[in-house]
């Protein structure tokens, strides 16, 4: 039901994305969205791609500040007012959004968002029979 998040720590200098965009395409390693937040001295490159393990494994190595975070990422019809719905569904359940981005996905809208409590957020998820993607289909 949930996903895996590449959140990569990089300093605001020139570069640095570049490193990090040229060894994943290097790996073979197709970004699926991805965003960045900024600070003023670093910033969160949030990934999805198709291999969140491999990439991981691989940015590591390499010296890159990279952590793997299970994530939502709900499917929902490309219509107005389908990303307030859901939003509005997990609040009344009583489940926070830290964050949350979204992207087009072969015709569908895709929320991806990080929860807490994430048990309760995966529960609402099942109980009001919220569509959602999974790693199979980023393959």
């Amino acid at each position: 039901m949930t996903i895996k998040q590449l959140s990569i720590f990089i300093e605001n200098k020139g570069g640095t994305l570049i490193k990090v965009l040229e060894l994943l395409s290097e790996a073979g390693i197709q970004i699926i969205a991805s965003t960045i937040a900024d600070t003023q001295d670093y910033g969160i490159y949030r990934v999805l791609c198709s291999q969140p393990t491999q990439a991981f494994l691989m940015l590591r190595e390499q010296g890159i500040n990279v952590q793997l975070a299970d994530v939502l990422a709900l499917r929902i019809d490309d219509i107005p007012g389908r990303a307030a719905s859901a939003v509005r569904i997990l609040s009344e359940a009583g489940v926070d959004i830290l964050y949350m981005y979204s992207f087009l996905w072969r015709g569908e809208g895709v929320l991806v968002m990080r929860t807490s409590p994430e048990e309760k957020a995966r529960e609402t998820v099942v109980i009001k029979k919220l569509a959602f993607l999974t790693e199979a289909d980023f393959a």
